[in-house]
């Protein structure tokens, strides 16, 4: 496994293939083609590499890094026991352009090195595992599972004048190359978790349940019981039936399960006797039970059957979501007049609400939001809650008053009524 030092690496095993430019016999060539002076091999920045025209180069520079695609967020194989999560390794491909400068600017003598290097990065398709032990040992390179090759990169002429613009330098005749993969370890610890003494209950292992598993497909309907059956409601209630419809209900022994994204606790709710293969029921604490004012917010709901069968362990199907709607008791005062504004209104509410939510009060169309600790949650579990707010603005007239809690609107319709109405003890009356 390689290690943060295999980038100098990759370059030093680079510059050491391309020394073989300077070491070459051109005795042969012609006498306009044939390098006269020393042949350098620098790693510069290509605006810095030319101080002195008398001289030859070949420059190696690394411009450009890119993770390695096929890499990422992936562990190597076999580097740990099952069970434990190693960090993945940090892949990278590195780019790198090859550029000569001839002595006094000589163009058909650094055709003649160009030539030369990429002959040499052409022999070389993969950096061999001795080569790279040599340029650089501690970099660990040459011990990673895969092989460092050489590949290279063709250039438009829009890939060019991009790249010599960058580095505000002239342009030279040049050859890009992508080495890769390098594959740098983690310096993070890994969890390495315990040995498996019993594979569950009595050492049995998985168990297997023949049969298509429960599933749930909607939140039906919420209705209140005493209600008549044609009133359903947008939103759920305390005190409501909840009905879930989805498939293979038959045959399993079920409850459900409630959580609310602003609470710990978790509520198991029975299933009613009335259901079948598709349909399932389960009814909402009603408020008048201990403890529910507190343990039931307002707000969203996530629910989900948890499922029991004899000799397996249980498990749970999907999850889906509603919304439980907060309730108004009292308005204080229930009416008043038009010059009297403002005055603060002060309405009680069933749950409780907690801290963290976001409220506000609606008058008709209009939305107030509470004045500066007029939210008041008493102690008692059993107690509503207050919200109070200014109104100012109203006129003359029935002003359905509404809760709305985490964007939940409470529900000021009285569903028994025969046709539904107006709840008048959640309608704020101002009279002339």
């Amino acid at each position: 496994m390689s290690n943060a030092l295999s980038i100098a690496a990759v370059t030093l095993t680079l510059r050491n293939l391309l020394n073989e430019v300077a070491t070459a016999d051109y005795s042969a060539l012609p006498a306009d083609a044939r390098p006269l002076n020393t042949i350098d091999i620098t790693t510069l920045p290509p605006d810095q590499v030319r101080p002195d025209a008398a001289r030859n180069r070949v420059n190696l520079f690394l411009y450009h890094t890119e993770y390695a695609a096929a890499w990422r967020n992936t562990d190597l194989p076999r580097r740990g026991r099952p069970g434990e999560v190693l960090p993945p390794v940090l892949p990278l491909n590195l780019h790198y352009l090859v550029t000569v400068y001839a002595e006094n600017d000589n163009e058909l003598v650094g055709q003649v090195l160009l030539g030369t290097a990429m002959r040499i990065l052409h022999d070389h398709p993969v950096l061999g595992r001795d080569e790279i032990r040599t340029a650089l040992s501690q970099a660990e390179l040459d011990q990673q599972v895969e092989l460092v090759r050489v590949t290279p990169l063709p250039f438009s002429p829009e890939d060019v004048s991009g790249i010599w613009s960058g580095f505000q330098s002239e342009f030279r005749l040049s050859a890009g190359y992508k080495i890769g993969v390098l594959l740098i370890e983690s310096t993070r610890a890994a969890r390495a978790a315990l040995p498996v003494l019993r594979r569950g209950t009595a050492d049995r292992g998985p168990a297997v349940v023949a049969g298509a598993a429960p599933g749930l497909a909607a939140v039906a309907e919420f209705f209140d019981p005493g209600a008549p059956p044609s009133a359903a409601k947008p939103a759920a209630e305390l005190g409501d039936t909840v009905v879930l419809s989805g498939f293979h209900f038959d045959g399993a022994d079920m409850t459900a399960r409630l959580t609310h994204g602003l609470s710990d606790r978790v509520h198991t709710r029975p299933l009613l006797p009335e259901r079948d293969d598709t349909t399932v029921r389960f009814a909402l604490p009603p408020v008048t039970d201990p403890s529910v004012a507190r343990d039931w917010p307002a707000g969203f709901y996530a629910v989900e059957l948890v499922v029991t069968r004899p000799d397996a362990p249980p498990w749970t199907t999907n999850r889906l979501t509603f919304a439980l709607a907060p309730s108004v008791s009292a308005l204080a005062p229930p009416a008043q007049t038009v010059d009297s504004q403002p005055f603060a209104l002060t309405l009680t509410a069933t749950p409780q609400v907690l801290a963290d939510q976001r409220v506000s009060v609606l008058l008709g169309d209009r939305e107030f939001a509470p004045d500066p600790g007029g939210i008041v949650t008493p102690p008692d579990p059993d107690a509503p809650s207050t919200v109070t707010v200014t109104v100012d603005g109203l006129d003359d007239g029935s002003h359905v008053a509404r809760l709305r809690i985490d964007g939940i609107d409470s529900l000021p319709v009285d569903v028994t009524a025969v046709p539904p109405a107006f709840d008048p003890a959640q309608t704020l009356v101002i009279t002339p």
